[in-house]
């Protein structure tokens, strides 16, 4: 068993997202992994390389509803009328085309030997069985050349990719119908706290309802996670020790909230160094300070922990900074950072932290505002707001600055 330094100092932000995602990367090496049919597999993470077995499009084809001629008929002589040979629809092979003459073609439909250009048939006058060529052309015009697309033996998806409806769609162009994707992590959690009740449940004095729990619960929801929920564990070293063991022998990863502080009735810390490591504690974040992360032994090795703080916004907040790319990482997902855009600020910070701030805020009339009320046990805030703005440790910021937001939306939310 180590420790990890419980003075003052706080970890850097980069330093703490390094190590999470170099766990998280240990982790995804040894990850299960399944196939499923493409209609089960959205939001799933592919598990390796998918290439294709067919170029796409598989032929020359039509891209518009039109007429397929040889320019060699037009462009080198003074004629401008062609024959209508033949009608091709998508789905029909046509037959060589006769020189001089033309194809009546549509979306999709192979190009006949012998032709090089298709004209859309708007502006193609047709008279019968002829059809009189009213506007200048190029040759090769409105064709699909065959493999333009995807090439056979192309690697069309990579192995980390999230699964979304386009890659789905891109798998099903080139007839794959099953792919191999990470199996979900499995993930336990359960809250510390004797004041902690469950929202059904009447509150006497001294007493809060378990946000927590609901908040966790859902941010794992949107990462695709397999929930193992333990509820509210007594405010106990002996029963905080208990659920962390029982929690690692279940799953890949535990996380918790509230028990990571200092104060008495604050046991997380002490029960994971007591069962295992803790690798990293007390992070220069605003809010989240006490963020933790280690692993706990159990009788097949050992399950990594995620601790985080108890206070609402605290939870939310480092969940998505620091939680959901390990969780991403440990999935096998190569894409874990969000987006972060430049905008201006409506608002002013005259007063420099000692610590990387992350406020709620959202935007209005293409600036940034703040939420009023930015203490860490202000959920309203969360709902509130549309991302978040990033403020550096000792940092100030000036009305009309340009400041960096991060979208809920970039975080899955």
């Amino acid at each position: 068993m180590t420790s990890c330094d419980t003075g003052q100092t706080l970890l850097s932000l980069d330093e703490t997202l390094s190590q999470l995602l170099e766990h998280a990367a240990q982790i995804a090496q040894t990850a299960e992994t399944t196939t499923l049919p493409l209609n089960q597999a959205l939001g799933k993470v592919l598990a390796q390389d998918l290439r294709s077995s067919i170029q796409v499009p598989p032929l020359d084809n039509s891209a518009m509803d039109g007429y397929a001629f040889n320019s060699d008929d037009l462009t080198n002589t003074q004629q401008t009328t062609l024959q209508v040979s033949q009608r091709i629809p998508a789905g029909s092979i046509g037959t060589p085309l006769k020189k001089g003459t033309a194809a009546h073609i549509f979306t999709g439909a192979p190009i006949p030997e012998g032709a090089d250009t298709v004209l859309m048939q708007e502006v193609c006058q047709r008279n019968g069985d002829s059809i009189t060529i009213t506007d200048s052309f190029s040759a090769g015009e409105n064709i699909r050349k065959a493999g333009e697309d995807i090439k056979k033996g192309e690697v069309i998806l990579t192995a980390g990719t999230k699964i979304r409806p386009q890659e789905l769609g891109l798998a099903a162009s080139v007839g794959i119908s099953q792919i191999p994707v990470f199996a979900p992590l499995k993930v336990a959690i359960f809250s510390t706290g004797n004041e902690l009740r469950e929202p059904d449940e009447t509150l006497k004095a001294g007493q809060i309802y378990n946000s927590n729990r609901y908040t966790l619960t859902g941010l794992l929801q949107t990462l695709g996670c397999t929930i193992i929920d333990l509820g509210i564990i007594e405010d106990t070293l002996d029963a905080t020790k208990l659920a962390l063991q029982e929690a690692a022998e279940q799953a890949d990863l535990v996380m918790t909230s509230g028990g990571v502080s200092v104060g008495e009735e604050d046991h997380i810390r002490v029960a994971v160094e007591a069962l295992g490591t803790l690798e990293l504690w007390r992070v220069n974040i605003k809010p989240g300070k006490p963020l933790a992360f280690g692993s706990i032994k159990t009788t097949n090795g050992s399950t990594a922990f995620l601790g985080m703080p108890g206070n609402p916004v605290s939870v939310f907040t480092t969940f998505c900074i620091f939680a959901r790319p390990f969780i991403l990482q440990a999935q096998g997902s190569k894409h874990t950072a969000a987006n972060v855009y430049q905008l201006p600020a409506n608002f002013t910070v005259n007063k420099a932290s000692t610590r990387n701030e992350y406020l709620r805020a959202r935007i209005e009339k293409g600036q940034i505002e703040l939420y009023p009320h930015q203490g860490s046990g202000v959920l309203s805030s969360t709902t509130w707001a549309s991302g978040f703005v990033f403020i550096a440790a000792n940092s100030t910021v000036a009305e009309g600055d340009k400041v960096q937001f991060i979208p809920f939306s970039e975080l899955g939310l």
